[in-house]
């Protein structure tokens, strides 16, 4: 028996123990699952990650056999009955992000069901808390556009004059783009107009004397849309042979970057012409 069929009778064994084993409520149990597992992927969390979390998930709550299949833009869970039937919840995920911290107590509040610290009805309520406290606030994400993008300025080789010059930049990258998500934009167009006005400001802030590196500026301002988290977990899943997940991972990476690409470069075709 693998490492896996043994670690999912031991949490059996377990739930029995705490008085889970008792009828379960297997309707309710496959809503937890898949909302953790959705939860986990529009957070960006890797596909590894998120089936062995639900498949622990189901199992800590006594259920006979699991199945986890999750893709970027998808989540199935199958359980099977003690009469040998099985259920299913189908989850499309529509939109993702990077969201360490929220993974971080979806990873904790993983890790407390499978030491049978929380019964399944209370698991839901666990997971709306999560829900409410949200992402970073819009402070905290200002402040590190202009970090990111004052320091890659400086680490490109720009001077002072160009650092400060991107971190203007940078904040005005935040308000573009937390703007087009409070109008739920598709991300694509997001990447095209935050670049295309990257690089329309720092031609300007060179046309009046401002800085000297129009490239320093650029590079330093648009390390704030780089896909990185994407591009390494994509790899993640390809070497880990979930070839399809990071096939659909490294195609949005290299949309991301196509559109970057895109807005930057119709934005400074347009300053020349002018």
């Amino acid at each position: 028996m693998s490492a896996r069929g043994n670690y999912g009778i031991l949490l059996r064994d377990f739930a029995v123990r705490y008085g889970r084993g008792r009828a379960l409520d297997y309707n309710e149990l496959l809503h937890v699952s898949a909302d953790v597992g959705s939860e986990l992927l529009e957070s960006g969390a890797e596909t590894y990650r998120v089936e062995e979390s639900v498949y622990r998930l189901v199992s800590a709550y006594g259920a006979r056999e699991a199945n986890v299949f999750a893709v970027p833009t998808c989540i199935i869970v199958s359980i099977t009955l003690g009469d040998g039937s099985t259920v299913s919840k189908t989850r499309r995920i529509y939109a993702r992000g990077t969201n360490l911290d929220r993974i971080d107590l979806l990873n904790a509040l993983c890790r407390r069901i499978c030491r049978g610290e929380v019964p399944l009805e209370e698991a839901y309520g666990e997971l709306e808390a999560i829900r409410r406290l949200g992402g970073s606030p819009p402070a905290r994400r200002c402040a590190g556009y202009v970090l990111i993008a004052f320091s890659f300025a400086l680490f490109f080789g720009g001077t002072l004059a160009d650092a400060g010059c991107a971190a203007v930049i940078g904040l005005a990258m935040f308000f573009v783009v937390f703007a087009l998500e409070r109008w739920k934009a598709n991300a694509v167009f997001v990447n095209i107009i935050a670049s295309g006005i990257t690089m329309m400001l720092a031609v300007a802030a060179v046309g009046l004397g401002l800085g000297q590196n129009i490239d320093k500026m650029v590079i330093g301002a648009l390390m704030n849309l780089v896909p990185g988290v994407a591009i390494t977990n994509a790899m993640r899943d390809i070497m880990a042979g979930d070839y399809l997940a990071g096939q659909a991972r490294l195609t949005e990476a290299l949309l991301t970057a196509a559109a970057m690409a895109l807005g930057a470069g119709a934005a400074l075709a347009v300053a020349r012409m002018l």
